[in-house]
Parts: C-alpha cells; structure tokens; sequence
C-alpha cells in the first residue's frame, strides 16, 4: 500500500539509533504516522521539526503497519517560529492538540485552517486571535462545535456577548443578564462583527472559551490535560 499527499509534522521520536517515528497531519489522509530511515541524521533533522509544511510518501504492506516515510520539505515553519518565543509556544500548542483527532480520519478543512494560522506565526499581532480560532474549529472537527450564530433563548444574533457552558450556545446581552456570572465571555470577533479589532482582552477571552470546551469536552472525560504550551501562549499575549 501508497500514498503520497502533504503533511505538517506534529511530532518526532528517535526510533533505535539512526531512524525516527513522525507523526503527521496529512491533507487526505488524517493523522498518519511512519518510519522515516535516517530521521536523526544532521542531515535529516532540520526538516523533522514540528509544524514544518513537508511532502510525504507512505509505503506499506498492510494497511494498519505503521509504514516507512519518506519526507521533502516544502516550507520550514519551525525555523522561524523558534525566533519567538510566543510564536514557538502556539505551533507546539497547536501541533499537541492536532493529535485529539482520530488517527487516520481526513479533516482537510482543519489542515488548511492549519497551514493559514502557520504561515502568519511571524506576526505577533495576527496569529493570536488566528489561533482562538482555529481552536474553535478544531472543537467543530471533534463534534463539539460551538453555535455563536444566534441567541440560545432568543434567537436573535445581536448583542451576542455570552456563551453558556453546558449548552456551547451564545447569549444574548438581556438574556444572559441575570446569569452572566455563569456565562462565559463571547469576544465580538468572533461574532458577525468581522470588522472588529482582537484587543489582547479579547484574544484572551478567545483563549479562555475554547480552553474551556477543550478542557471539559474533549480531554476532562480522558483523564487529560490542556498542553503546557498553551499556557505559555497566554503568558506571553498577558506580557506583551
């Protein structure tokens, strides 16, 4: 069995004493893993950084084997991102939570979200509220999507600045009132409000509702974690 297809590598581990196992988000294949022979070489290994955009050909016997790969790089995100210490924060943080999806289900939405969110990771005043985002889609991949498109006890889509915990439903301002100490904050760019800026206060509102779904929805039920990385992120976007 072949393939070939693009891929980000979300990780890398030393497999005997020259080879490497990657673990890649492919554009048509999902999340693949394979042998790549001579993966810790000086050679090799500036391409076998995490987040890195590379070609990949999967070979096998059967299908379940976990396979040899050969990789090309197309773009080296990692080598750019190491120059920033918040920027390196957020592709390892992405690249971690890219792994809840189920290995070898295509998500092609979610890999183009990916490499739009990689490509601005040299733009500190971008990539912040980029990023909320693609958590949020990561959340909608994993069938816990969140509906921020209408009121959850009015219908109406104005005024939206809560969402509720247990429902994942943004509320209206009048509605969520009497319960707002409950509610969580909805930041209006991510809302139909396209035009408005992501203050910091924003982005890290952002960060604590999709935290909060990730944590509760996604990883809580596997006895898991939010990633260290992650944390780092809001560290650095409280700093700057």
């Amino acid at each position: 069995m072949e393939w070939s297809d693009e891929a980000i590598i979300l990780s890398v581990k030393a497999h005997g004493e020259t080879a490497a196992v990657v673990e890649l988000f492919t554009r048509s294949h999902g999340r693949h893993s394979g042998l790549v022979h001579g993966g810790r070489s000086r050679k090799a290994r500036p391409m076998l950084q995490m987040g890195n955009h590379v070609d990949a050909t999967w070979k096998a016997r059967l299908a379940e084997h976990l396979g040899h790969a050969t990789l090309e790089l197309r773009r080296a995100y990692a080598a750019s991102a190491m120059e920033d210490a918040a920027a390196l924060a957020g592709l390892t943080s992405m690249c971690a939570l890219a792994r809840l999806l189920p290995e070898r289900d295509p998500h092609p939405a979610l890999y183009e979200v990916t490499l739009f969110v990689l490509s601005f990771l040299d733009d500190p005043t971008v990539w912040p509220a980029l990023m909320v985002r693609w958590e949020l889609a990561l959340l909608q991949e994993l069938g816990f999507g969140l509906d921020l498109s209408a009121c959850a006890a009015t219908g109406a889509n104005d005024q939206l600045i809560y969402v509720s915990p247990k429902s994942g439903r943004a509320v209206s301002a009048s509605a969520g009132e009497p319960y707002k100490d409950r509610l969580l904050r909805l930041p209006q760019f991510l809302t139909s409000v396209r035009d408005r800026h992501a203050t910091r206060e924003d982005v890290m509102a952002g960060f604590a509702l999709t935290g909060y779904f990730l944590q509760q929805r996604v990883l809580a039920p596997k006895g898991d974690v939010l990633p260290e990385p992650r944390s780092r992120i809001l560290t650095h976007i409280d700093r700057s």
